[in-house]
C-alpha cells in the first residue's frame, strides 16, 4: 500500500514536472525576465487563467500554425500554442488624431521610460539586451563604433504623421506599436523552413 502511494506521488510529480518543463524555454525565460509588459500581458510570460479565457472568447486568425492570436480590447496578443507564452503584443489605430498619437506615446513613455531611439518625429523605439534596457547613449555609441548590440526585445512605435511637430488642420494617421523579440520570431521562422 505504501509502495503504491509512493509510486502515485512520484507519477504525479513526474507529470507535473513535465507540464512545467513544456513551458520552459531558455530564450522565452530570458525575455520574460525583462518584464516588458502591456495591459497585464508580459512578453515571454505564460498567460494567466483569466487571460486564457479572454483568448478563448476573442480569437483572431493567427499567421502561424504554432501560435494563436486574440484581442483584448484594442490589444492584439500572439501566443505560442504549446506553452501559452506571449510572443507578440501590438495595438494599431487606423485614423488617429495627433492628440491620440501623443497620448499613446506618452503612455508608452510612462510604461517604458525614455526611448532608445527617436527618428524623424514618426518612430519611437525601445530596445533591451540581456542586461536590461539599452539607453540612447549606449545605442548611439554602438552605432558610431560599428559595434553590434545583442538586442533581445523591442518596442517599436511608428506613426505616419508627425508625433510632436504640429500638423496642419485635423489630420489623422495610422499609428501602431509592436512589442516583440526578434530572436524569438527568428526561431519561429527558422522552424518553418
Amino acid at each position: 500500500m505504501i509502495c503504491q502511494n509512493v509510486l502515485a506521488i512520484l507519477a504525479i510529480c513526474l507529470f507535473s514536472g513535465m507540464g512545467l518543463a513544456n513551458n520552459r524555454d531558455p530564450l522565452l525565460d530570458q525575455v520574460e525576465l525583462l518584464n516588458i509588459h502591456r495591459h497585464g500581458y508580459v512578453l515571454g510570460g505564460v498567460l494567466t487563467p483569466a487571460q486564457k479565457k479572454t483568448a478563448a472568447s476573442n480569437p483572431v486568425e493567427a499567421a502561424s500554425e504554432e501560435t494563436y492570436k486574440f484581442k483584448d480590447k484594442n490589444l492584439y496578443v500572439v501566443v505560442q500554442k504549446k506553452s501559452h507564452r506571449v510572443v507578440i503584443l501590438y495595438e494599431q489605430f487606423e485614423a488617429a488624431t495627433q492628440d491620440k498619437i501623443q497620448d499613446l506615446i506618452g503612455d508608452l513613455y510612462l510604461n517604458f521610460d525614455d526611448p532608445t531611439v527617436l527618428a524623424h518625429d514618426k518612430v519611437v523605439y525601445w530596445a533591451w539586451g540581456t542586461e536590461g534596457k539599452i539607453s540612447a547613449i549606449e545605442f548611439d555609441t554602438a552605432r558610431k563604433d560599428k559595434k553590434k548590440l545583442n538586442i533581445l526585445a523591442t518596442v517599436k512605435c511608428i506613426s505616419d504623421i508627425n508625433i510632436m511637430e504640429k500638423t496642419k488642420g485635423l489630420e489623422t494617421g495610422y499609428v501602431y506599436y509592436i512589442i516583440s523579440s526578434d530572436p524569438v520570431l527568428k526561431r519561429f521562422s527558422d522552424q518553418k523552413a
